[in-house]
């Protein structure tokens, strides 16, 4: 098995960039090459392993990975951020699990939701954005009506079936990964905030009809190389991005490709349930501030979708 290791950056991880470069250095496959797609005006990391090709692109997570792959050659792509850290066998086995299972994407369950504190768990169910469920010895992931997730609550080490996945590492053919033609979803990077393109990515994969993988308990660890520190401004921007992808997200992926008519009554039920319970909260928390910004997130998502902008848009095909 031949691939191309293709990481999108800012060149500001510094030393979680040199990790993950010494992750791929000790891989028992090792990369035929190192392309690394670096936003304009970013300057060249000075951490190395002499491998890297350093390609400039525009900036955004959609416009750093929607991307036709013009330099790879080999028939794998292993697509990763800048800050993770890889066993050295990492590799070997997501090819191996790829391979066993006849499916066409594999990804690490980078972020475990089923360690989050029970609290968390419970608030987060109550709001529908993201639901436990118990192990059926298939599903890791699955994208619900309301545009959450509901995940595996108790996975046991190995390979399940997944709607959606963390967009920090996949590994799969160059060829599967252009047929969703990924650069439509260019809208997402006008957002005030980063959220949701990996939901949008792996959820296309799936109604195009790839069989995607999520491979639990595997040794892989995400540094976080973004900025930690939350004033209320970014707080802001990322509460009117959630809510505007939110909306986007359910009208595209799940209302407009569905045309049986009850299951899109359901889903307008789902919907109107998520939304409306936050919008709940922050009213009973008289949060008057947040309540008018997550209205005009709706608002101004609703506004896009009536947008001759949206409209041009190719519609989302499904083929499960």
């Amino acid at each position: 098995m031949e691939y191309t290791a293709v990481i999108r950056t800012l060149g500001t991880a510094g030393k979680k960039y040199q990790t993950l470069l010494d992750s791929l250095n000790r891989q028992t496959i090792q990369p035929s090459k190192i392309l690394v797609y670096i936003a304009e005006g970013y300057a060249i990391p000075k951490e190395t392993i002499g491998k890297e090709q350093y390609i400039y692109v525009k900036k955004g997570m959609v416009a750093q990975r929607a991307l036709p792959y013009h330099e790879v050659d080999t028939e794998f792509i292993l697509f990763l951020d800048d800050d993770l850290f890889l066993p050295d066998s990492f590799v070997e086995k997501m090819y191996s699990f790829l391979e066993k299972n006849h499916a066409d994407v594999i990804s690490p369950d980078v972020f475990p939701n089923a360690e989050r504190p029970f609290f968390g768990k419970c608030m987060m169910m109550l709001s529908g954005r993201m639901v436990a469920r118990r192990d059926d010895g298939k599903w890791g992931y699955k994208v619900m009506r309301n545009s959450g997730y509901s995940y595996n609550s108790h996975p046991k080490s190995g390979i399940y079936s997944s709607q959606t996945n963390a967009g920090a590492c996949f590994l799969c053919r160059k060829s599967e990964f252009l047929k969703i033609h990924f650069e439509e979803e260019l809208w997402m990077d006008q957002m005030k905030y980063p959220v949701g393109e990996d939901q949008v990515m792996y959820y296309k994969m799936y109604l195009s009809g790839l069989k995607q993988l999520t491979w639990f308990h595997c040794g892989i660890k995400h540094l976080d190389a973004g900025s930690t520190m939350v004033n209320e401004e970014k707080e802001k921007r990322l509460i009117y991005s959630d809510f505007y992808f939110k909306t986007i997200f359910w009208y595209r992926f799940i209302y407009q490709p569905d045309k049986n008519m009850l299951s899109r009554i359901w889903s307008v039920i789902c919907i109107w349930y998520a939304l409306g319970f936050t919008l709940f909260i922050s009213t009973l928390k008289c949060k008057f501030v947040i309540l008018r910004l997550k209205y005009r997130a709706i608002k101004e998502a609703i506004d896009f979708i009536k947008s001759e902008e949206y409209k041009n848009l190719p519609l989302i095909k499904k083929m499960i």
